[in-house]
C-alpha cells in the first residue's frame, strides 16, 4: 500500500509538472496534520520521515530539553530526555518515535483532503510563476474536456478554463482539439492565480497575423487598428513602414493564402484588410468598404462622421445587421451616420467625393425628426436601430422593408411599420 502511495506521488509530479520536493513537503505537512488530528494535539511539534525507497512512514514527537519545564507538550527535563537519547543536555531537541500501528494506511486516508488542497495551492503558484511573464502572448492549447459551455484547456500540463464569453460564438470544441488562444492577463485572486485567456480578443487576430506574415513580425507592416465581431467578421487597418512593401498585399498573400490561414483558425471569421490613413476622411471611407462613399462630413471634436452615399450603396455601407458600419465605427473611433446623397446640405462643396466640414459660425439648428417620434414604433425597436447608429428619421428615408429587416432584432412586421411611419413625415 505504501509503495503504491509513493507511486501515486511520482505520477502526480509528472502529470501536474510539479517539483518532487514541493510534493513531498506537501505530503509530509498533510501527514503531520493528520497525526495531530487523530492521535495528538495542535500544540505538539511533529516531524514525519518518509522513506522514498521503502515507503515507510515514521512519526516523531519533538521536545526541547530544558531545566524547568513550562510546556509538557514541547519540553522535557534532562532526566526524561536520557530515556530517549544518551548524553542529552539542555538545549538539545529529542525525537521520540510515536508512529501508530498501521499508520501508513490510516495516514493516507486521513491526509487525503489536506494533500489535495495543498497540491492545488502548489499547482496555482506554479501556474503563476510559469505565466506571469507571458501576458499578451499567443499560446498553443489542447482542449482537455468540454462540459456543456465550459471548455477546459491544457497549457503546459496546467488545466484552466476558457470562459463562455471568451469563446468564438458557434465554434464547437472537443477533447484533444488543438487551438490557439490569447493570454490577456495573469491575475491573483482570493482563490489563487487566474489566467485570463480568450479566443475573442482583437489581439488574438494580431498575434495570428504576426505568425503568418513575416512583414508584420519584422515591423515592415504595422497593424494600426482592429475591430472584430468574433466568428463573423473582422476589419484590420494596416500601414507600411517601407515604401517598397504593399501592406494589404503582404497581409492577403498570394491567392489570399495568408489571410485564409487566419480565417481557418478563427472558425471561418471573415478578415477585411484595409489601408490605414492618418486623415480621418480617407480612413473612414476605406473602413466602410466595399461601399462607395460620395461625401463625408466630420466633426472631430465630437468624433462623429456623417457619411453620404448613393441609395444603392446604402445597404453595403450599413451591412448585414448593421455590422459594416458598426465595425467601421470601432476601427476609426468615430460614430458614423449613414445618410442619403440627396440629404447633403445645400451649398456643400465636395472634393474628390470626400471632405471634412470646416468650422462654421453658430446658426439656427434645423429641426430633425428622431426615430422615437415615429408613430407606432416600439421603444425596443428604437433601441435596436440606435445600436447601428440609426437615430434620425432622415437616415431611414430610402431604406426598404428588406433593408430595415436585415438589422438584428428587427422583424419584417416592425420594418413595415417603420417604412409606413417614415412616409408620413414631411
Amino acid at each position: 500500500m505504501q509503495s503504491l502511495f509513493l507511486a501515486a506521488i511520482n505520477q502526480l509530479c509528472d502529470e501536474k509538472n510539479l517539483p518532487r520536493d514541493v510534493v513531498m513537503d506537501t505530503v509530509k505537512a498533510a501527514l503531520r496534520a493528520a497525526y495531530r488530528k487523530d492521535y495528538g494535539n495542535r500544540d505538539q511539534n511533529i516531524d514525519v520521515d518518509l522513506d522514498e525507497k521503502s515507503g515507510n512512514i515514521t512519526v516523531y514527537l519533538l521536545k526541547e530539553v530544558i531545566k524547568k519545564v513550562e510546556n509538557k507538550e514541547q519540553q522535557m527535563t534532562p532526566a526524561e530526555a536520557k530515556k530517549y537519547k544518551e548524553g542529552a543536555k539542555v538545549g538539545d531537541i529529542v525525537k521520540i518515535d510515536v508512529t501508530p500501528v498501521g499508520y501508513g494506511r490510516i495516514a493516507a486516508q486521513s491526509a487525503k483532503q489536506v494533500i489535495i488542497q495543498r497540491l492545488q495551492e502548489a499547482e496555482r503558484e506554479l501556474m503563476y510563476q510559469t505565466f506571469k511573464d507571458r501576458e499578451n502572448e499567443l499560446l498553443n492549447a489542447l482542449v482537455h474536456r468540454v462540459e456543456r459551455n465550459q471548455v477546459f484547456v491544457d497549457l503546459d500540463k496546467i488545466t484552466t478554463l476558457l470562459p463562455p464569453d471568451q469563446q468564438i460564438p458557434g465554434e464547437r470544441y472537443f477533447g484533444g482539439q488543438r487551438i490557439k488562444i490569447y493570454l490577456d492577463k495573469v491575475i491573483k485572486t482570493t482563490r489563487g492565480p487566474q489566467l485570463l485567456i480568450s479566443r475573442t480578443h482583437p489581439n488574438l487576430v494580431k498575434k495570428l497575423l504576426e505568425l503568418e506574415i513575416p512583414e508584420i513580425k519584422a515591423g515592415m507592416v504595422e497593424v494600426k487598428a482592429i475591430a472584430r465581431s468574433p466568428g463573423v467578421r473582422c476589419k484590420i487597418a494596416v500601414s507600411s513602414n517601407d515604401p517598397k512593401v504593399d501592406p494589404i498585399g503582404s497581409c492577403v498573400g498570394q491567392k489570399g493564402v495568408r489571410v485564409q490561414n487566419v480565417t481557418e483558425e478563427l472558425n471561418g471569421e471573415r478578415i477585411d484588410v484595409i489601408q490605414w490613413y492618418s486623415e480621418s476622411g480617407k480612413f473612414i471611407s476605406a473602413a466602410l468598404s466595399p461601399a462607395k462613399i460620395f461625401y463625408i462630413k466630420i466633426d472631430e471634436a465630437a468624433k462623429r462622421a456623417s457619411v453620404y452615399v448613393n441609395q444603392d450603396q446604402r445597404p453595403l455601407a450599413i451591412g448585414k445587421q448593421g455590422q459594416n458600419v458598426r465595425l467601421a465605427s470601432q476601427l476609426t473611433g468615430h460614430e458614423i451616420d449613414i445618410l442619403d446623397v440627396k440629404d447633403i446640405p445645400e451649398g456643400t462643396v465636395t472634393e474628390a467625393g470626400v471632405a471634412a466640414a470646416a468650422p462654421q459660425a453658430p446658426q439656427e439648428k434645423e429641426y430633425v425628426a428622431k426615430i422615437e417620434q415615429l408613430e407606432g414604433v416600439a421603444p425596443d425597436t428604437v433601441a435596436k436601430l440606435a445600436a447601428v447608429n440609426l437615430t434620425d428619421v432622415q437616415q431611414l428615408k430610402g431604406l426598404s422593408v428588406k433593408d430595415i429587416a436585415s438589422i438584428e432584432g428587427v422583424s419584417e412586421e416592425d420594418a413595415q411599420k417603420i417604412v409606413e411611419a417614415v412616409k408620413k413625415v414631411k
